[in-house]
């Protein structure tokens, strides 16, 4: 009974509502009342199926106004409804109930606009998905069409770069058939040129030599008779006199010995008959071979020990500094007189100019040695320590000459000593190596010593071939060479730095290799040695040209910039020396000839010459075989 009469309650409590939701809807602009538990619904809310609607419960009245929108009857059934509500006593749970179906309603609603919001997000990310396939499939087509054009016009190209290399390969081809051609030809005309040259030679040197062998015969004809009609004459005359001088000549020797043998005998006799004489004659014959011989020996250790005090040690080659006192006045008296014999117009050889004299080197490396010079100066100047020198490069590359003029512009005494004079020196050589430093104190400007090959004997101590004796002198100079020096700058040179000790690199401040002169350097250093051996008019001249013949002077011809450059490019591998040596035997090709005239073409014949000979040198080298050079 309770359940049922809450069923109708809650049906009319729902019309109810309906009713008054529909009021509200309708007139909710003209009327300030609200019920407080219908605020948040909305307005076109559908009805709960579960509760009958207003038509359903109620037909409207026929003669309600359609215009006006007010229900009466409508609100009437509504208050009615709330206070059956009120007044039963399940009201409680009637409102709660309706709360729950609100929120049931409001919650199925946020549910469906979730439902709808996703719909449409899934649609927007479908619709991105298509438009990015498109978008990719688009930029897939487009790459393919791109692709497809770069491979055609590639294969264009490589068909066209092939065309092009068939076209030069064959004007290649042709051309190099021209010139082998040309030069056949040349090569044909000059093999026949120089065939009817050196048969015209030959020719004329036969009609020379029968001519010459004619008037050879005929003068020695005419001569012999000359001497056999003079023999006729003279052999009886001849003989005659040599018997007469044959006699005189015995008989005077007869006399003399005669004479000798008596004045010997009667000496002998006086002698052993008289005591005292003899006594006399041993004793000053014994006095007189013991002064020579105490002379002798007492001038040998005389003379060891003013050498050892004044004089500079055996192992140096070359030196600056005086040997003994008054040495280098007596040294520049005579440099002078040189001088003043020479001629009067000399002219000065080509390099002078630069600030190493004659040494040509390349920029960079003139750069680095001048540098050097202004700073070992400037050490001597300010009392610093010296730093030691490590020269290392071809021979002939200019090394001696650096560190010569290295010492003389930096104002230090000059010495130079040989690596390979240290072996042969045996057990001495640690007491010829103290001599030198001890020796270099002696020079208030300090000293440079230049030590030339010097691997041989500064080599790796653990070498097998290295005896106990240059081991004890490589160690000595290390000894003195351990702290740094203010009076000794060590200047070592090699050939082969990968042989030199440790130690010994381990005492090197400063490493400078000296390459093989570029084709700049070959070009100055022709002119320079050109300029010294064929242009020097006093070449030759110098010690007393008042003794001595003069050269004959070497007249040149057309030999232009050209030919120089030419030669530079040929001499490609030379070194300085093997330039001078070129030089020196352009020289003797030049004496050789009668009337001593320089010109291109036997400049270059010599060049042609040396050049081979270079590359024969170095073939050996290679091969380590012994061969002649001049054999060919």
């Amino acid at each position: 009974m309770a359940a049922a009469r809450l069923t109708s309650c809650v049906a009319v409590t729902s019309a109810a509502v309906a009713s008054m939701s529909t009021f509200s809807d309708r007139a909710s602009a003209d009327s300030y009342f609200r019920f407080p538990f219908f605020s948040s619904s909305p307005s076109n809310a559908p009805a709960s199926p579960n509760h009958p609607s207003d038509s359903e419960a109620e037909p409207l009245a026929p003669d309600e106004p359609k215009k006006s929108g007010f229900d009466p009857e409508s609100l009437e059934r509504g208050a009615k409804a709330l206070r059956e509500i009120n007044s039963s006593p399940y009201s409680k749970q009637l409102f709660d109930l309706m709360r729950k179906q609100e929120e049931t309603r409001l919650a199925e609603l946020d549910a469906e606009k979730v439902n709808y919001e996703l719909i449409q997000s899934q649609g927007d990310i479908e619709r991105q998905r298509k438009m990015a396939e498109e978008q990719r499939n688009l930029i897939q087509e487009q790459a393919q069409r791109q692709a497809q054009v770069l491979r055609y016009e590639d294969e264009l190209a490589r068909k066209r770069m092939q065309t092009d290399h068939e076209t030069q390969r064959q004007h290649n081809v042709e051309f190099v058939k021209m010139q082998e051609e040309s030069s056949v030809r040349q090569e044909r005309a000059r093999q026949a040129t120089e065939e009817q040259i050196q048969s015209q030679q030959r020719q004329t040197e036969r009609e020379r030599g029968e001519i010459e062998r004619e008037t050879i015969r005929v003068k020695a004809m005419a001569e012999a008779e000359g001497r056999a009609h003079e023999a006729k004459l003279t052999e009886d005359h001849n003989r005659r006199m040599l018997i007469e001088r044959m006699q005189g000549e015995r008989d005077k020797w007869l006399a003399a010995i005669n004479t000798t043998f008596s004045h010997i005998e009667g000496g002998l006799r006086a002698l052993l008959t008289d005591r005292d004489k003899l006594l006399m004659t041993v004793g000053g014959a014994t006095a007189l071979a013991a002064g020579v011989y105490t002379t002798r020996e007492g001038a040998k250790v005389t003379w060891g020990y003013i050498n050892r005090i004044l004089g500079q040690p055996s192992l140096i080659r070359e030196s600056s500094m005086e040997k003994f006192p008054g040495s280098k006045i007596i040294s520049q008296i005579k440099s002078k007189v040189l001088n003043n014999s020479t001629l009067a117009g000399a002219e000065k050889p080509i390099g002078s100019k630069s600030g190493l004299g004659n040494v040509i080197l390349h920029p960079s490396l003139q750069r680095r040695i001048e540098h050097l010079a202004r700073a070992t100066s400037n050490t001597k100047a300010h009392q610093a320590p010296f730093r030691n020198m490590l020269f290392y490069g071809p021979p002939g590359t200019g090394k001696t000459m650096v560190a010569r003029e290295i010492a003389r512009r930096s104002g230090l005494d000059y010495a130079m000593m040989t690596g390979g004079d240290v072996a042969p020196l045996g057990a001495q050589a640690v007491t010829k190596i103290h001599d030198i430093f001890d020796w270099a104190k002696k020079s208030r400007k300090g000293l440079l010593l230049f030590i030339d090959e010097a691997d041989a004997f500064l080599c790796e101590r653990n070498s097998s071939h290295m005896s106990e004796a240059q081991r004890s002198a490589l160690n000595a100079l290390l000894f003195r060479t351990g702290d740094q020096s203010r009076d000794i700058v060590l200047v070592l040179a090699t050939n082969r730095p990968g042989d030199l000790d440790s130690a010994v690199t381990d005492r090197i401040d400063e490493v400078i290799e000296f390459p093989l002169p570029g084709e700049e350097e070959r070009l100055k250093l022709l002119k320079l040695y050109l300029n010294k051996y064929l242009c020097d008019d006093n070449n030759g001249s110098k010690g007393g040209f008042l003794l001595k013949k003069l050269p004959q002077k070497i007249t040149i011809k057309d030999l232009s910039e050209d030919v120089f450059r030419e030669a530079a490019k040929k001499t490609e591998g030379f070194s300085g020396r093997e330039i001078a040596k070129l030089m020196a035997s352009v020289q003797a090709a030049v004496y050789g000839r009668p009337d001593c005239i320089l010109d291109s073409q036997l400049f270059k014949e010599i060049v042609d010459y040396k050049v081979v000979e270079h590359h024969q040198r170095l073939k050996l080298a290679a091969e380590g075989g012994q061969y002649d050079l001049f054999e060919h």
